[in-house]
């Protein structure tokens, strides 16, 4: 078990970590919460969804802590109040847009809450829209939607060429613009500064946390930043192994309450406070 050390915040990823494969937040995770609370430590999300995407989770978890939606390209109050946005400069987008399309991925458009999208029938638009509990908006190009970008998603079943548009847009790009999958079939580019290692930073200022007592939970590579920004870091079983290996410990899979047993035994186990729940 990693060493012990004081933990002040815990930045938990949604997909794929928070809840499980059929989106459900257990109970066992809400419990979780529930503890992290009644022992002082303070709980915040962080998603490549748009905040309105996670309202449904807000109440649920108690959250008094800023959202961070788009990967950390928008921050909101519990009430959807944006705090701070980060857009993607429409020349960059409109880059992003050719690069994956050129790579055969469908493009999809987040501004501020609105998610455009040109083909309703598209791969995973049903399942996204279940997952975010809102409709996109039908467009003929998304291309003519770029002003005020907060995340522009690359979508395909075809993982390897969702793994090639992400390498490529990380060449293409550099500092301009951040490129990485949330999930495998998502490749999501965001404003330079807009990532979840930044997330780590602007909870650690705006709350006066000191970014060594923050302990952060994921599964996919857009989660390694904020590992190594924070004081701790926990992978979730279903991560890849270079995802894994990134991390200080490593839990149980999404599906097999790994949040939740993470929460026990690496946070609230180290408090002495486990045996509350």
């Amino acid at each position: 078990m990693a060493e012990k050390h004081k933990i002040s915040l815990v930045l938990a990823d949604v997909d794929g970590t928070l809840v499980t494969e059929e989106k459900v937040l257990t109970k066992r995770a809400q419990n979780a919460v529930s503890a992290l609370h009644n022992a002082g430590v303070r709980f915040a999300i962080t998603s490549g969804r748009p905040p309105r995407g996670m309202a449904m989770l807000f109440d649920a978890l108690k959250l008094d802590t800023p959202i961070a939606g788009f990967n950390g390209g928008l921050f909101v109050e519990r009430d959807l109040t944006i705090l701070e946005q980060k857009t993607v400069p429409p020349d960059v987008a409109h880059q992003a847009i050719d690069l994956m399309r050129g790579h055969g991925l469908d493009t999809w458009v987040y501004c501020g809450n609105d998610w455009r999208i040109t083909k309703i029938d598209a791969p995973h638009v049903a399942r996204e829209a279940w997952t975010v509990k809102f409709e996109p908006k039908v467009v003929a190009d998304v291309a003519e939607y770029l002003q005020q970008v907060a995340k522009i998603v690359g979508v395909s079943d075809d993982l390897d060429r969702v793994r090639r548009c992400e390498a490529d847009a990380q060449v293409a790009f550099g500092q301009h613009a951040t490129a990485n999958r949330s999930q495998p079939y998502y490749l999501d580019v965001t404003n330079k500064n807009a990532n979840k290692g930044a997330v780590v930073e602007y909870l650690s200022t705006h709350l006066g946390v000191p970014a060594k007592e923050i302990a952060t939970i994921g599964d996919q590579p857009n989660d390694v930043l904020m590992f190594k920004r924070s004081g701790f870091s926990i992978a979730m079983g279903n991560a890849s192994d270079e995802v894994k290996a990134q991390a200080a410990v490593v839990t149980d899979s999404y599906n097999a309450e790994g949040f939740a047993k993470a929460m026990e035994t690496f946070i609230l186990g180290s408090t002495r406070l486990a045996g509350a729940l």
